[in-house]
């Protein structure tokens, strides 16, 4: 009866231990966890930072001697970029953008690439 008591004595203590060493690497996984979500997030803002830039660099290119556009009218034109571009229809659009179809259309005239004019571009060279 001794021994049995002695042997469940130094399973408690010996379980104790180990849940000690489990806790901590339960609160490393946490950190690490947590460190990985925050260099997520920042990857997703340097994409959205991107993606903003790129639809700028290309509003520019378009605008090359002509006035430049008041910042609303910016943002409001590399929003219509960005969403024809993801694939938005000209209908989608304005219903997304509360613009209606033909300011859309008018908008987006200097950036729409034509399937003939592609060819034209491949054909040239």
């Amino acid at each position: 009866m001794g021994w049995t008591l002695i042997l469940l004595v130094s399973a408690a203590v010996l379980l104790l231990i180990l849940s000690f060493f489990k806790e901590k690497r339960s609160v490393a996984e946490r950190e690490i966890e947590q460190f990985s979500i925050s260099m997520m997030e920042e990857v997703q803002q340097l994409q959205r930072q991107i993606r903003t830039i790129e639809l700028d660099s290309e509003i520019l290119a378009q605008e090359v001697g002509l006035q430049s556009k008041s910042n609303d009218q910016r943002i409001l034109l590399r929003e219509i970029l960005d969403l024809y571009k993801r694939g938005y229809s000209i209908e989608g659009i304005a219903l997304e953008t509360k613009q209606t179809e033909n300011e859309i259309k008018l908008l987006l005239t200097p950036y729409m690439v034509t399937k003939s004019e592609g060819r034209q571009v491949a054909n040239d060279s």
